[in-house]
């Protein structure tokens, strides 16, 4: 049953990126702009190429490998050893979500504008949060027919 979970998030993953995680704008006069992983990444792509590289990485590679790798290992397809691996992944991936909740800290507290979290920000967290339990219950699983590889 762990192995279809997972691979909902095959699909969850990506419909997470296009959410919106939170809603800004520079004035409450003005209608918020809602911000989705995707719409950040493009804007980061065009101002900032180091930080929109690292970001995703953060956002989009580093929890869709984890993924990929923990089905390959539920399928039987990848050795258990690389789940030390996998679990670094998810904890970068869930450095994304620490960033993006930074930002907003920073944004309300300088008080120059209007953020607001939207649904995205916590579907995103949960997603990230599922991969690091499914993680943890494949590795507390043994493998079939072995003791604990």
């Amino acid at each position: 049953m762990l192995k279809y979970f997972n691979l909902t998030l095959l699909i969850l993953f990506p419909l997470a990126w296009f959410a919106p995680l939170l809603r800004a704008g520079l004035l409450p006069l003005f209608g918020l702009s809602e911000i989705t992983v995707i719409s950040g990444l493009q804007s980061l792509w065009e101002s900032d190429v180091i930080l929109a590289l690292a970001v995703t990485f953060f956002a989009i590679f580093a929890p869709y490998l984890k993924t990929l790798g923990l089905a390959l290992i539920h399928f039987g397809l990848l050795r258990r050893k690389v789940l030390p691996v996998l679990h670094i992944l998810g904890k970068l991936a869930m450095a994304d979500v620490f960033l993006i909740a930074l930002y907003i800290v920073i944004i309300k507290g300088i008080g120059i504008g209007k953020v607001e979290t939207a649904w995205g920000l916590y579907f995103f967290t949960g997603c990230i949060l599922a991969s690091l339990v499914i993680s943890v219950l494949t590795e507390k699983k043994k493998a079939p027919g072995k003791d604990a590889s």
